[in-house]
């Protein structure tokens, strides 16, 4: 791309052509102000803030003031920025603004990070000369999520434009009458959409602020960050957690070009409570005798001892790993037990299906694409996978991805990409193709082409006649439905046609022939010649990891004590309840003489715990989670742990050095474990490259996690002592818990905030990118450790047997995930608590009539040796024979569908 010329203020710059001026002058350094541009949302030129002045040549001086925001850069364009009639304009569209703004910056929750507060300053406004009464409106309750304070919009219609253009909510709208107009729902209620928290992002203003944060509210510039990385689901949004007085204040989104962008799911945004739970294991405890029926906790040199006997060489050890854990408290543990006795601590089925899955993309040419390349793609199938529910934010990649087709016309028009009104106006409903097949409808349904809504198996047939079309080398599959056959037809000729084709399936409905069917979609393609990508979802933040490192799957370890005890059972971060039946659980602690368990929330395994730990949550501990991409990252501590708590890998290098007396390296830091990793295992030996060690430092100084505006270090421990104690030390990384140390331009992954003079609120960020929308300067945080492979031969997955065994008095069960609930860790979180629906089965109203319930009545469903009290919801997408039910909300037990199962009435 050739660059062009343009001179700002009598500069001349060589910048990049298709920008509007106001991105140009960002990426350049050049501060103008603005409120409706947004680069994840494009230009409308609403608020009139950007204002510059325009020339027509050098020999121009009067000139004309344009917005910024809406003028494409060109060769020669000449402008200035610093104009005294174009800061006028800006001063006064400001006043403007201000005359109905309320003067509550002293008790609104964004006072010190507000948008609005930065462009009153950088305008040069500091006095309020209108005197009359200001226009006021009466705020709505929002739900758990999100506060509304009406009062302070300054009507941007950033908020409307992410929320029902770019995140597809409905229930969100802008109401006007005269010259009012008011940003709200039609009537108080919860936010229905899944994205909503990001409103309290885009709006510049404190209209839309983070509820959550108000039950232990603290400034901005009084919190401690941590860049760090959500654990709610496989796909590894990037995020800056907060900390104040050792508790965690809130997750906002970090920025990241190739993952998550500017946002976050709402689960990622607020699940974050879990960490300050009332019920945390903080301390160590130990049922003293093992018919007692409670553990009692003790002082560390009680429990040394115990260590010395459950550890020793004679011991017969067996380690359950997480997939919620790190990578190096997984590696700690294999390496403690062995890997013949390391158990991944997840079902056969999800075992095999996600070993499936890593093996493939592993050995094969296929790319596993980034968030930001789904959005480039331009034909998508989802085979069999509730995204918006397992995958938030694919859902919400698979919106913008649907629009490449105005893109594109926008472009052979002349239009620019960035201008958003003409943009949506060419396209109208034109959409790029998307394909989905699951089992019911969702909110994505409105932006397919087709949707197809059957069993399983039957969506494994439409995927495997998928691949045949592509490919007549791919395996045939008996096909008797002349519907399936043609939109068979239809998905093969949209992939084959296009340049970027997208396949998205996952292991949620926990069936091998889907998954089967996707790959080998993705094998045909790639056949073909396309340049295919593939995305398969995982249950959760560390799967792909797990499946990375040898082991094998629970059950095995049921099978390996048949004739013999174990010592010592390792429990790592995982409610074994959730996994197997709990009989089979129940089996295991029997077999096991002592159970250890390393966890920070109670459940049910920890409540059979003879030695239990307290481990720290993501928010107190440094690791490597890597996502269902191959993409590693690193999440690094807000929370400086104290007393008993510990890393789990920190727990597990006291065992290895007591049952490995003559060992000669130690675990010191986080470091040595991931030089150990690496070594040992080839799939990892990136780690060691992509992020600076603990000693990195910048200016011979540390990484600040506080701004230079931290206050009350000395008064926060006055209760203890009235001298300043001693700062807290972070061996394993180059961070410091400290206002003291570089704060300027760290690299990508240490950023712990934004902030730069003049800009205090979320929108600083524009200094750390090489380009709004961009990539972080110096690179986008985390390394690929699953790239294509040249050359790679893959050959087809067989279907099978893909029939249906149905009987007149049974259904099929088959799982529906959450976004609020299925989720182990979020579902402990008191906002997210009040958005999670009781057990229900989904059928359609055919079905219902047959156990005569209605919607919303109860009924008693047996399922696997278990009778659970669900509510009937009807749906009639879902097909005969057939019901969904929620799974793993908080209080059921483990259910492992598809299954049959049969209604009774209560």
């Amino acid at each position: 791309m050739s660059m062009v010329k343009i001179t700002i203020d009598g500069k001349q710059y060589e910048v990049k052509p298709g920008k509007n001026l106001l991105e140009t002058c960002l990426s350049l350094g050049i501060d103008i102000p603005h409120f409706c541009f947004h680069p994840a949302l494009g230009s409308v030129g609403a608020c009139r803030l950007c204002a510059v002045k325009k020339f027509r040549d050098k020999d121009d001086t009067r000139g004309r003031i344009v917005m910024s925001c809406m003028e494409p850069v060109t060769e020669g364009l000449i402008v200035s920025v610093e104009d005294s009639e174009a800061r006028a304009f800006r001063t006064s569209v400001l006043e403007s603004l201000m005359t109905n703004h309320p003067h509550d910056c002293p008790v609104c929750d964004e006072g010190g990070e507000c948008h609005l507060q930065d462009m009153t300053v950088m305008t040069g406004h500091n006095y309020r000369r209108f005197d009359f009464p200001k226009r006021t409106y009466n705020n709505q309750d929002l739900g758990p999520f999100i506060s509304h304070e009406m009062n302070r919009c300054i009507q941007c219609y950033r908020c409307v434009r992410f929320y029902r253009d770019y995140a597809g909510g409905r229930d969100l709208n802008v109401y006007a009458s005269r010259n009012h107009v008011y940003f709200g729902r039609y009537e108080d209620g919860t936010l229905e959409n899944e994205f909503s928290g990001n409103l309290v992002e885009v709006c510049p203003t404190g209209v839309f602020t983070d509820k959550t944060l108000k039950n232990h509210f603290t400034r901005k510039w009084d919190l401690s960050n941590a860049p760090s990385v959500c654990v709610h689901c496989s796909l590894g949004c990037n995020t800056i957690a907060s900390e104040r007085y050792g508790s965690l204040r809130r997750i906002m989104s970090r920025y990241n070009g190739a993952v998550n962008g500017y946002f976050l799911c709402d689960r990622g945004r607020f699940g974050y409570e879990f960490v300050n739970d009332e019920k945390r294991i903080k301390t160590v405890q130990i049922r003293l005798h093992k018919n007692d029926i409670k553990v009692e906790q003790v002082e560390n040199s009680q429990f040394s001892s115990t260590f010395d006997k459950l550890f020793s060489k004679d011991k017969f050890i067996y380690g359950i790993g997480s997939p919620r854990a790190s990578v190096e408290s997984n590696f700690a543990l294999m390496s403690l037990v062995g890997k013949e006795n390391f158990f991944h601590g997840i079902s056969q089925k999800e075992y095999s299906l996600t070993k499936t899955i890593s093996e493939y993309l592993l050995q094969s040419g296929i790319r596993t694409p980034s968030l930001k390349q789904v959005e480039k793609a331009d034909a998508i199938l989802v085979l069999g996978e509730d995204l918006i529910n397992t995958a938030p934010m694919i859902a919400l990649a698979l919106r913008q991805a649907v629009r490449n087709i105005s893109y594109n016309e926008a472009s052979e028009k002349g239009i620019p990409v960035w201008n958003d009104a003409p943009v949506r106006e060419l396209a109208q409903d034109k959409k790029n193709p998307l394909f989905i097949a699951t089992l019911f409808s969702d909110s994505l349904d409105e932006i397919a082409e087709e949707f197809f809504r059957s069993s399983p198996k039957e969506i494994a047939k439409l995927g495997f006649a998928v691949a045949k079309v592509l490919d007549d080398k791919a395996p045939d599959v008996k096909i008797e439905n002349s519907y399936l056959t043609r939109i068979a037809g239809e998905i093969a000729h949209s992939l084959k046609n296009a340049s970027h084709p997208l396949i998205i399936s996952g292991i949620s409905y926990g069936d091998e022939s889907i998954v089967h069917a996707a790959l080998n979609i993705a094998t045909a393609l790639r056949s073909a010649g396309s340049n295919v990508m593939l995305n398969m979802v995982l249950p959760e933040s560390n799967s792909m990891g797990l499946s990375l490192l040898p082991g094998k799957p629970l059950e095995n370890a049921l099978v390996s004590v048949e004739d013999k005890e174990i010592d010592t059972l390792i429990i790592l971060e995982n409610d074994l309840y959730r996994r197997i039946s709990e009989d089979s659980v129940n089996t295991l602690f029997k077999k096991s003489r002592q159970i250890l368990v390393l966890d920070h929330l109670v459940n049910k395994t920890t409540q059979k715990a003879d030695l239990l730990l307290p481990a720290a949550t993501f928010a107190g501990s440094e690791g490597t989670l890597v996502n269902n991409e191959g993409r590693a990252q690193r999440y690094y501590k807000a929370i400086d742990i104290k007393d008993q708590l510990k890393e789990s890998w920190r727990w597990i290098d006291e065992f290895i050095k007591i049952r490995n007396e003559s060992q000669t390296v130690r675990w010191n830091r986080l470091d040595d474990i991931v030089e150990s990793l690496s070594d040992e295992l080839a799939v990892f030996s990136k780690l060691k490259k992509y992020t600076p060690d603990a000693d990195f430092r910048m200016l011979n100084a540390k990484i600040s996690r506080q701004t230079i505006r931290y206050s009350g270090r000395t008064a926060m421990n006055a209760n203890i002592a009235v001298s300043e104690p001693e700062l807290s030390q972070d061996r394993d990384s180059p961070l410091t818990f400290s206002m003291e140390g570089q704060q300027e331009n760290p690299p990508s992954s240490l950023v712990p905030f934004y902030w730069t003079p003049g800009w205090n609120s979320v929108q600083a960020m524009y200094n750390y990118l090489d380009e709004p929308d961009g990539s972080m300067k110096g690179g986008d945080p985390g390394i690929r450790l699953i790239e294509p492979v040249e050359g790679a031969k893959n050959s087809y997955f067989s279907p099978g047997s893909l029939d249906v065994e149905t009987k007149e008095d049974k259904w099929i069960i088959v799982p529906v995930y959450q976004i609020f609930g299925s989720d182990e860790l979020s579902s402990v979180s008191s906002s997210v608590m009040q958005r999670i629906d009781e057990p229900f089965v989904i059928m359609n109203q055919a079905d219902a009539d047959i156990i005569s319930a209605a919607d919303g009545e109860y009924s008693q469903l047996e399922i696997l040796q278990n009778k659970l009290k669900v509510k009937i919801k009807i749906d009639n997408s879902i097909v005969a024979g057939f019901a969904g039910l929620s799974a793993n909300l908080p209080g059921m037990p483990f259910v492992n569908m598809p299954c049959k199962g049969k209604f009774h009435k209560l």
